[in-house]
């Protein structure tokens, strides 16, 4: 086991304890890189003004610098520091967490979700971004081909990607740029969300290109982390049959859920400039791989960490990031999640028919479903 295969592993919190025993940042030899694990030390790392979201040597990664993707990956608000990321983060913030819950739930529920595994995948992966793409202004028959165009635009977030899927992120990144300057160029605008971020945006001078990769940053959040939210919802039903029942308190479920066992499992910070963190002395360079999912079951931060407790009082995690990077769309997830959860309920109320497996990730933790074989 090492901090990486963790991710995806069938159970990675006794190693995660293991890791916090040791101390809070220690560096992991075989990885070459320094593992935050405690929450003293995750909530340090996130809140420090010289741990950046990306290395100064390399502000976009090689394999798609040359192509569009790594034109937008460049301009994304959570992949830059300093006003680069203020500015689109001041714009759209604001309106995602002014939208209302329950027109979240009424989108959710417009869309057809069939019962078994495929029904249950397509409301992980597309029914997240569809939802926002109406929110946006973007017709049902939009929203269907941009979820499509983001799974494959997000390829371009993973170093496990191959030539061929990076390919496809370049091809997509480019169409769905031209789908959103469509949507601007419209003389009025379609929905009090987009009318609001435009605005923003032109107070503070940004180009439109700017806008136009953080809308598309925003699908690619909405896409991966709501997915796999969704994901370890229904998996965690799966395998507590006992809270199973009408009065489940959804909303309680999923927070604890996204803490207990969250999707995002960790991130990484690259040292810009000499520092000192939790006594540990940091050079220019140095990366730090941040355990969040580790961070929520520290007993400093959570009594009784290891209990899954839906109604945990003054629960608290660091799922959503922390900080200035901290997630704009925390709300806005959690209501999907909320949504989808209870439509996929609806049409699957047993839940005993499926089999999973997580995908391959680094630091990921998405279960994809499949139906078992019938007798």
């Amino acid at each position: 086991m090492d901090p990486i295969i963790a991710a995806t592993h069938t159970d990675p919190y006794p190693y995660y304890a293991q890791l916090r025993a040791e101390g809070g940042l220690v560096f992991h030899e075989g990885l070459r890189l320094w593992v935050a694990s405690s929450a003293r030390a995750v909530a340090a790392v996130l809140a420090h003004p010289d741990c950046h979201v990306r290395p100064a040597t390399e502000p976009v990664p090689k394999a798609i610098a040359e192509g569009f993707a790594g034109k937008v990956f460049g301009q994304l608000m959570r992949m830059n520091e300093g006003e680069r990321q203020r500015c689109p983060r001041s714009a759209i913030a604001p309106g995602l967490q002014m939208i209302d819950a329950q027109e979240v739930e009424t989108l959710v529920a417009a869309r057809l979700i069939t019962p078994g595994a495929e029904g249950i995948q397509a409301a992980m992966f597309r029914g997240p971004v569809c939802v926002v793409a109406a929110l946006l202004g973007f017709s049902p028959a939009q929203g269907r081909i941009m979820a499509e165009l983001i799974a494959d635009f997000v390829a371009c977030l993973s170093p496990l990607s191959t030539p061929a899927q990076l390919a496809c992120a370049h091809a997509a990144a480019e169409q769905l740029s031209g789908y959103f300057i469509e949507l601007l160029d419209e003389q009025a605008d379609p929905s009090p969300l987009l009318a609001g971020i435009r605005q923003r945006f032109a107070s503070a001078s940004a180009p439109s290109e700017l806008l136009v990769a953080n809308l598309i940053g925003l699908f690619s959040q909405t896409y991966d982390a709501t997915a796999g939210l969704i994901g370890n919802v229904i998996l965690a039903l799966m395998q507590n049959p006992s809270l199973r029942r009408d009065t489940l308190p959804l909303g309680d479920l999923i927070a604890e859920v996204q803490r207990f066992d969250p999707s995002v499992q960790n991130t990484r910070r690259f040292v810009a400039a000499p520092c000192e963190i939790e006594g540990v002395s940091l050079d220019p360079g140095d990366v730090i791989l941040v355990l969040l999912a580790s961070a929520n079951r520290d007993p400093q931060l959570n009594d009784d960490p290891d209990t899954f407790t839906v109604e945990r009082p003054d629960r608290r995690s660091f799922t959503f990031g922390a900080g200035s990077h901290q997630c704009p769309g925390q709300a806005l997830a959690l209501s999907i999640a909320i949504a989808s959860v209870r439509q996929i309920l609806a049409v699957n109320p047993v839940l005993d028919h499926l089999e999973w497996r997580y995908r391959p990730s680094l630091n990921g933790r998405v279960p994809l479903f499949k139906d078992l074989p019938t007798a």
